[in-house]
């Protein structure tokens, strides 16, 4: 027996043999073609519309956020200046097979270079060339294994168009030897549900067949199990999936201490999804969808009509709402088209918006309508808020349109360090962990390169979120948590204790959270988040909390048992 370790996704156990995922094909040779020009032309026109086609139809199959990332490979298989890239190559001589490979390489390497949202679409680039070059050979594009009976998936990381279709009466479970805790396969298995182990990079030596539990709580990947930890392991997933089917109650501690949990949506088609699995509102509705396929600005009547959709979904229950965060991995061209080298420090968020400020005043028009003929409590926020003068102009300007609650993200560090100021102006404030990691730690949070240093439990990271925390008791205002870190369970628990008042998350990640907290009381939490912080690392940081978590069930077991001896 041995343990791979990696980071979990959620608090799944699952186990079964190991179906390994195919090797991409082999890069095509660099040589001539021995048919014509056009025809060479016509077979690769006619494989790329075929896989965009492809592509199109299983993101409408599969809906949801993999609808849209599939859309966008479409999108990217039929970009003219691709089509540019390898017609130029056919001109000389080249076959379909080479040319789409030559084009795609160089196009994958440029978008590497920009990083950011561009550098990661460069994964999603590779994916779309391999399925062209397999509709050319006439062969299966590389993709999920079909071993005929359920498996634990195991691969270096997983494409959009595997991971949006995956048949989940068959994946037991996902290995990744690459990725991290925001990875695009650790967010859509959170969206899924699926058990899942990222970042497990001795897992290249699993072999197919062979059985493996994959316990996503401990983040860690048992090979050769024996029939007693194959048992615990039934049992915790029995216990796990009875556990969810129980009763939804609100969010709060073992003592009572109330912790709502919200949602995290990205158009109102989620909102019934996420009521059913038992938000308690919305801590995050992100209103990028209606900007980020238009050519233009919507109008203030159709963002208004999203906005009600959403809104009534949601009587007498909190909605939080962020105005448009566009820029650096979601440029636009009404927005912001100027060519910045680092974009993700440059002109995004509440800056892109302050500069094109009738955009920020239309949605707030829109915002404050929908307000006004529905019954949720809307709350309203600015992205990227990095300085006190950021927070004084949005919520200045919020209030003159009716928004009774305005707040800030935060998500640079220097707003986490003025928080007290910050928190002194605005109404609430909500924590997007996942950019404030990002620049806390230098590391560019799309960029698989650097994926070990993006990680949320990080000491430095829980050090800024317990400035914000105190910030908010000294204040009397309330801190939020919507970034991914408010699905890992134990990190929910942590942040509680760093003053987080309530977390927003993606609905299928609700119960796990739920069940963690009831586990512990606010002293506990403070006493696991203490643990975290005072470790070097982040493996350290979520060790130490793991420890501290452990000993305070003990306790509370030991005190349980003592009191019902002396009953």
């Amino acid at each position: 027996m041995s343990a791979l370790r990696g980071v979990g996704i959620g608090l799944g156990v699952a186990q079964g043999p190991v179906a390994r995922m195919a090797e991409p094909l082999p890069a095509p040779a660099d040589e001539p073609s021995t048919q014509t020009v056009e025809a060479e032309k016509a077979r690769v026109a006619e494989a790329v519309a075929a896989v965009a086609r492809e592509l199109e139809e299983r993101g409408a199959h599969a809906g949801g956020a993999a609808r849209d990332v599939l859309e966008a490979q479409a999108m990217m298989a039929e970009d003219p200046t691709l089509a540019e890239e390898v017609d130029a190559r056919l001109a000389q001589g080249k076959t379909g097979e080479f040319a789409v490979f030559d084009a795609f390489a160089a196009f994958r390497d440029q978008l590497t270079a920009l990083g950011g949202y561009l550098g990661e679409r460069a994964a999603d680039l590779d994916d779309v060339a391999q399925r062209v070059i397999a509709r050319l050979r006439g062969v299966p594009a590389p993709g999920v294994p079909d071993p005929g009976h359920p498996f634990v998936l195991v691969a270096k990381d997983l494409a959009p168009a595997d991971t949006a279709l995956l048949d989940l009466d068959m994946v037991l479970a996902l290995v990744t030897t690459e990725g991290g805790p925001t990875s695009h396969t650790a967010i859509l298995a959170r969206e899924k549900a699926i058990v899942a182990v990222v970042g497990t990079v001795e897992a290249t030596g699993l072999a197919d067949g062979e059985t493996v539990i994959v316990d996503a709580a401990a983040g860690v990947v048992t090979t050769e199990p024996s029939p007693a930890e194959l048992e615990r392991a039934r049992n915790r997933a029995d216990a796990r999936a009875a556990a969810a089917s129980a009763p939804v109650t609100p969010g709060a501690l073992a003592d009572g201490t109330a912790v709502p949990l919200l949602a995290n949506l990205g158009s109102p088609k989620g909102a019934a999804e996420a009521v059913e699995l038992g938000a308690e509102g919305v801590g995050l509705f992100r209103t990028e969808f209606l900007f980020l396929s238009s050519s233009q600005a919507p109008t203030v009547e159709q963002q208004r009509a999203s906005y009600t959709e959403l809104l009534s979904a949601f009587p007498g229950k909190k909605v939080v709402v962020r105005v448009l965060d566009a820029g650096a991995d979601k440029p636009l061209a009404f927005l912001n088209d100027a060519h910045e080298d680092n974009p993700a420090l440059g002109l995004r968020g509440i800056r892109a918006l302050r500069a094109s400020e009738d955009i920020l005043r239309e949605q707030l028009t829109a915002l404050a309508q929908a307000d006004a003929a529905t019954e949720a409590d809307l709350w309203v926020m600015a992205p990227m808020v990095a300085t006190v003068g950021e927070t004084e102009y949005f919520t200045e300007l919020a209030r003159e349109y009716g928004i009774k609650t305005a707040g800030v993200m935060v998500e640079v560090p220097s707003s986490a360090l003025l928080a007290d100021r910050v928190l002194g102006i605005a109404d609430f404030a909500s924590i997007g962990t996942n950019d404030l990691t990002q620049y806390t730690m230098a590391a560019d949070r799309l960029l698989g390169s650097v994926a070990s240093f993006q990680d949320p439990w990080h000491p430095a990271v829980l050090h800024l979120i317990r400035s914000v925390g105190a910030a908010g008791r000294a204040t009397g205002k309330p801190v939020g948590i919507c970034g991914e870190a408010a699905a890992d369970p134990l990190l929910a628990v942590v942040l509680v204790g760093l003053g987080a008042t309530s977390l927003s998350m993606a609905p299928t990640a609700l119960a796990d959270v739920r069940a963690t907290l009831l586990e512990h009381s606010l002293d506990d939490a403070a006493r696991i988040a203490e643990a975290a912080l005072a470790a070097p690392d982040a493996a350290a940081a979520r060790t130490a909390a793991m420890e501290a978590a452990s000993r305070s069930a003990d306790s509370a077991a030991a005190a349980s048992h003592e009191k019902a001896s002396t009953s």
